[in-house]
């Protein structure tokens, strides 16, 4: 076969049945009708004579040879956007772009507020929305281009991302002016004393922090669980609870409310903050200069 017989559109569908495995799924990826899609891969059927995949109960299984296939192809392809990306210019001022950036609540409390006021002077048509950085699908969706970036500890993100590092951080205590600890030293007796207020928050740096206090000697009294950030301050300013939180949302909080923090007493270890993009669009002008905004705004 060669390379003017075939339509690269049908190697875009090959490898979103291969992610998908489904038809009507790779369809609404795709924009295309189902009848459409499943024409492509009749095509690309014929041209590579092979079956390429076939029907389960759990839908599109791919033969050996599309599997051989998979990985040269989505890397031809990768490196066709890049090259055409890498041509783009953006012109923030004039640019009406919405950018999707992951991260967890606590990350929209200390990153968002800076973040905006930046953007308004240099681009003032662009937009931003936030999605969770723990979302299952978020591999996928930043290699799609769903996602632009995302900020946090994210160890999953290593093959095909880039990183850069914003800042580190360790733990502070927070609790209200006025509080019985208010004033006085703080330390593991206070801790194991005081009641507390946790936010549960699985699988991000805060979360593994929760973890070692759990598995730590000291027993804290627990009166109360959230699934978030948002309330916290509130809480804490009506009550004598106390929140282990990371020092810069300590710092952001009890600057906005009446509230203090101290030094954690346990030796909890420093998290690691960092940025990270999908290698697809590494050199594509808009998400370049989002980066380097951010690490401009926030970096150490």
């Amino acid at each position: 076969m060669e390379l003017k017989d075939l339509d690269l559109n049908l190697l875009v569908v090959f490898l979103q049945l291969l992610r998908d495995r489904r038809v009507t799924t790779a369809a609404e990826a795709l924009d295309l009708s189902q009848p459409g899609v499943s024409s492509a891969l009749n095509r690309l059927r014929k041209l590579l004579g092979d079956d390429l995949f076939y029907r389960t109960g759990g839908g599109m299984q791919p033969t050996p040879y599309a599997e051989e296939l998979a990985e040269p192809i989505g890397e031809a392809l990768a490196l066709i956007q890049q090259t055409v990306n890498q041509r783009s210019t953006f012109d923030p001022l004039a640019s009406s772009r919405r950018f999707v950036i992951a991260m967890t609540d606590v990350g929209e409390i200390y990153f968002v507020p800076s973040l905006m006021r930046a953007i308004s002077k240099v681009a003032p048509g662009v937009t931003i929305s936030t999605v969770r950085n723990n979302r299952v699908t978020l591999k996928e969706d930043m290699e799609d281009g769903k996602v632009d970036l995302a900020i946090g500890l994210l160890p999953d993100l290593k093959t095909d991302f880039y990183q850069r590092r914003l800042f580190r951080q360790g733990y502070c205590c927070l609790f209200r002016v006025g509080h019985p600890f208010d004033g006085v030293p703080f330390g593991v007796e206070e801790f194991a004393a005081a009641e507390h207020v946790v936010v549960v928050s699985a699988g991000t740096g805060h979360g593994k922090a929760d973890d070692l206090i759990e598995r730590s000697a000291i027993r804290r009294n627990v009166r109360l669980r959230v699934p978030h950030f948002v309330a916290l301050p509130y809480i804490l300013e009506e009550t004598d609870l106390v929140a282990t939180v990371p020092e810069r949302i300590a710092l952001r909080l009890a600057s906005s409310f009446p509230l203090r923090y101290v030094p954690h007493p346990l030796s909890l270890p420093e998290i690691q903050i960092n940025l990270f993009w999908h290698a697809k669009y590494h050199r594509e002008a808009g998400n370049q200069w989002l980066r380097t905004l951010i690490c401009e705004t926030f970096s150490e």
